[in-house]
């Protein structure tokens, strides 16, 4: 088997692929074009992309140059694959400014030092844009049936539902497979990478190729991924994982992955870290919390950098340490007039944004979860003053893993 595929699959990133065979063949031969698609629906992406980009990683360490697809076309219609409803549609002012913070978030994990594996950084609107509707329904659209278009999860699983799906979404595995198609025109891209649930839409493709030029292309799906607790990969309790540093800082994204179900740790050391898997097998019998400190620190540094990797796991050290003083954990800042009015614990807790429902901060206080500055808080009804700052800073815990320094102003 082809290296490449082989550690593919050790890795676990293995689903589905098109002629697997002949694949690893032509990668035995020479270097590839592959490409993965990124919608621009928000300004940053979160770890829900991060297997994808980890595909990139890899295609570039042995050797292929990835292909980034920022879809500023696609975004403008929306892919309805697992979607319940039609996205919101947004500005072209919107699209561009997500587009290029993604392109920056992507850039901290692909190398660009090395020209035959570059990453190759392209926006379908630049084709799409152009396109005319009755030559492309002509050229393009005679390639597909409804009857097929119907079976593919995407359409099918809304309209099972009785969930409305526009002719504007149906439209999107088509263009989608056309976009594979200009890709191997113009970049010569032979391989499309992808979620399982991008199945459906990478075999149109592919099969666009083949009746459109008559030539070979692949199309090679990785596993959806979801937590043991069978949550969703990219969100948490606190809201999306992401991975821009303006909406997550360095160590609540290190503190995501040092929380990582006892169940995940080996399968993530595996998807999100550069370990080779001959060591992680070597090291998964170790004490399962060195481990987890060991995926923190991978993934972190692998997006925030060395230095700030260090410092979170420094902070993680103090903060859990019962006498610490918080002095070096994320803050927010509160200005001293806020104590005009009556500023009671509950309020506090709001404006920290570690819990935000009323009901649930009683019953943490009740459960005996709310600490202020190391010390028990118990009456739901406390008032906070200024008395409870010292050097100008308090630290509010929840539990053993929520911790904020809040600062006065």
């Amino acid at each position: 088997m082809n290296k490449f595929l082989k550690e593919f699959k050790d890795r676990g990133f293995f689903y589905q692929c098109t002629n697997e065979n002949e694949l690893s063949d032509l990668l035995n031969k020479k270097s590839i074009k592959a490409y993965i698609g990124f919608d621009c629906t928000a300004e940053s992406l979160h770890v829900g992309s991060l297997l994808q980009i980890m595909c990139l990683r890899l295609l570039q360490y042995h050797g292929h140059q990835p292909i980034v697809l920022l879809g500023g076309g696609t975004t403008r219609i929306g892919d309805p694959s697992g979607k319940d409803k039609t996205r919101k549609i947004l500005s072209e002012k919107e699209i561009n400014k997500n587009s290029k913070n993604i392109k920056k978030i992507l850039n901290k994990y692909l190398v660009s030092n090395n020209k035959k594996t570059k990453p190759i950084f392209v926006d379908n609107y630049k084709w799409l844009k152009k396109l005319n509707y009755i030559s492309f329904l002509r050229d393009i659209g005679k390639h597909f049936t409804i009857n097929k278009m119907l079976t593919f999860d995407s359409v099918k699983n809304r309209l099972e539902r009785e969930q409305s799906l526009s002719y504007m979404e149906f439209n999107y595995m088509i263009l989608q497979a056309f976009d594979f198609l200009e890709l191997n025109k113009k970049q010569n891209c032979v391989l499309q990478i992808g979620g399982s649930d991008q199945w459906g839409n990478i075999v149109n493709g592919v099969e666009l190729i083949k009746r459109y030029s008559e030539k070979v292309s692949f199309g090679l799906t990785t596993p959806l991924i979801t937590l043991a607790s069978g949550a969703k990969m990219g969100k948490s309790a606190d809201g999306a994982i992401w991975l821009d540093e303006k909406f997550l800082s360095a160590y609540d994204y290190w503190q995501f992955w040092r929380n990582t179900d006892d169940r995940d740790v080996i399968r993530f050391l595996k998807f999100f870290t550069d370990l080779k898997i001959d060591k992680i097998k070597n090291i998964e019998n170790n004490n399962i919390n060195d481990l987890k400190i060991l995926l923190a620190n991978e993934a972190t540094e692998m997006l925030h950098g060395k230095r700030k990797t260090l410092e979170s796991e420094k902070i993680a050290k103090e903060t859990f340490a019962e006498n610490s003083s918080g002095s070096n954990l994320p803050s927010i800042e509160i200005k001293k007039d806020i104590f005009k009015k009556n500023f009671y614990i509950i309020d506090l807790i709001i404006i920290s944004k570690l819990e935000v429902s009323k009901s649930e901060i009683r019953r943490l206080i009740k459960g005996n979860a709310i600490k202020i500055n190391n010390n028990l808080i118990t009456d739901e009804k406390l008032r906070i003053s200024e008395d409870f700052f010292n050097e100008g800073y308090l630290k509010l815990s929840i539990g053993k893993k929520r911790h904020i320094k809040i600062e006065l102003t």
